[in-house]
């Protein structure tokens, strides 16, 4: 039977695993989780040399000690007892004073020999052996305590059609109970500071698990002790912003974490903290988190042409962006997930304004206003300024909505299928209906690079070299990466031209059997007109 073997490191110590390439992936979780002796609901991630994180699967490729993969414990429960303690505790066994029971019976022995008997130092051999066989990865498949983990920086299932728009009770019965098991887990010191760089790479983290991101990011601000959001609360309001993102290929939860974790990011990287108050900055996450809430996929544009209910119900203004708004505050009417129910009432009116001016921002009908409102003031700016401060806010939220593009291109590139599907969804939709085709989603004209070259020029450069100019250490993190990404799809777009041009030719230089009919053909079909004249 041909087997992988794979070497990696727990907490420094060199392990290896074995397993059949045919092994069922489950088994080769389990292998990972009882090498790092973790809990059924611990957050395993295992990361390659080069420190990105890997899929834990029967498709890992297979290395050499000198090329180790880390295995890592990123979010544990700190109050838990280690498994054997568990079964112990569970078989009614007191470790304790059996073990104090064993070491007296030794003393006594030494005591009373003179020295160990050999047959003391067997035991403990056995015992030895023992314990290595029960830790041991390939008698312990039938545990079946790992969690799945998304293929890689692979991109999301093309088959959103195949799902329901909204979820269903008991796709999100699953995921909360993950997230409530998965909640109380103590998140390693190196994720919260990944979480805090606009590298991070969301593919790899579960629905369930961003959930538990998205709390520490409310914990790590100071938000739960300063303004008393209890963590039942907190976790509550979470599941009904998850529950309320649809199954669409870009507008969904992960694309709402992804703002959020940029707006996060964002805020630790210009030290927004000592600048405007925590207040402002909760304002800010929440918008993030709820921008896009029960979005179905088609924009404003298309509201309006279609009659939709929400263009007559907002009246053609920012349609999606006011629903957006609305859901929030539905959810944040319903006591168990108020976070802002210790509030005063002057704190909850402040909060409910700035949400509402920041998620209607997010409608780039609007962008040139906000921006040129920016730029006016940048020369002098100040923080103590509320007019500014909210200027300010909107173009956070507007850089984090759309700033995908300064993520690496791994995380980036995969992002751009999904919105290019989403898209491509409406033009069809759009042709279907007989509605005005919106001209950058048509299917039949736009193209990857082309879809991103003009908008990473007149949208997104503007905009962030604005920011950047009032925060210029956000250059290396928003800018530098954003020119590369243009450079990677005018390349592109110079590309696919030169194919074109070459397929063009091409044709032209093939012999069009197919258009032009044979002189013999031609004679058999005419008669005789066609014969050559004879003298």
């Amino acid at each position: 039977m041909e087997t992988k073997i794979i070497y990696f490191t727990v907490n420094g110590r060199p392990e290896q695993a074995e397993f059949p390439v045919d092994c069922p992936a489950q088994d080769v979780k389990d292998l990972f989780r009882s090498a790092a002796e973790a809990g059924p609901h611990d957050i395993l991630k295992l990361y390659n040399p080069k420190g990105n994180i890997i899929n834990i699967s029967p498709q890992l490729t297979p290395n050499s000690p000198h090329s180790c993969y880390k295995l890592e414990v990123v979010a544990a429960d700190c109050n838990s007892e280690p498994l054997g303690t568990e079964l112990a505790v569970a078989l009614g066994f007191d470790l304790s004073s059996m073990e104090k029971r064993l070491q007296s019976l030794e003393k006594k022995i030494l005591i009373e020999a003179g020295e160990t008997p050999a047959i003391v130092y067997e035991m403990k051999r056995q015992v030895e052996s023992f314990r290595e066989k029960l830790e041991s990865v390939e008698h312990l498949s039938w545990l079946g305590l790992f969690k799945e983990l998304s293929e890689g920086t692979h991109k999301p299932s093309p088959f959103y059609h195949k799902r329901t728009l909204r979820k269903t009770r008991e796709e999100c019965e699953h995921v909360k109970e993950k997230f409530l098991q998965m909640s109380t887990l103590e998140v390693s010191e190196e994720v919260r500071q990944y979480l805090k760089t606009p590298t991070f790479d969301n593919w790899q983290w579960e629905d369930a698990e961003i959930m538990v991101l998205l709390q520490v990011m409310y914990t790590d601000l100071d938000f739960i002790s300063t303004f008393n959001i209890e963590l039942d609360v907190l976790q509550q309001f979470l599941y009904e912003v998850y529950k309320r993102y649809n199954n669409i290929p870009f507008h969904n939860f992960k694309h709402c974490f992804c703002v959020t974790q940029m707006m996060y990011g964002l805020i630790w990287l210009t030290d927004l903290r000592s600048k405007i108050d925590s207040i402002d900055l909760l304002i800010m996450l929440t918008s993030a988190v709820c921008h896009d809430l029960d979005h179905t996929g088609y924009n404003n544009a298309y509201q309006i042409n279609a009659r939709t209910e929400l263009a007559l119900r907002y009246n053609d203004i920012s349609p999606l962006e006011n629903h957006h708004c609305a859901v929030a505050f539905e959810i944040l009417e319903k006591t168990e997930s108020n976070i802002f129910r210790n509030l005063t009432t002057e704190q909850y009116k402040r909060i409910r304004e700035g949400i509402i001016k920041c998620i209607l921002a997010t409608d780039m009908s609007r962008h040139t206003e906000i921006l040129n409102k920016f730029k006016a003031i940048l020369p002098v700016f100040d923080f103590s300024n509320k007019d500014h401060r909210d200027v300010l806010m909107m173009i956070m939220i507007k850089v984090s909505d759309i700033s995908n593009e300064a993520r690496p291109m791994d995380v980036a590139e995969p992002w751009l299928d999904c919105l290019l599907q989403e898209f491509f969804n409406q033009s069809d939709m759009e042709k279907l209906e007989g509605l005005p085709v919106t001209p950058f989603m048509d299917r039949d004209k736009v193209t990857k690079p082309s879809s991103q070259t003009g908008f990473i020029r007149f949208v997104l450069f503007p905009l962030f070299i604005e920011l950047a100019n009032l925060f210029p250490c956000l250059e290396q993190h928003i800018i530098d990466p954003v020119k590369k990404a243009l450079d990677y799809y005018t390349e592109m777009e110079k590309a696919l031209e030169r194919e074109k041009q070459n397929r063009t030719q091409s044709e032209k230089t093939k012999p069009k059997e197919s258009n032009t009919p044979k002189e013999s053909e031609l004679q058999q079909e005419m008669g005789p007109a066609l014969k050559p004249s004879t003298v």
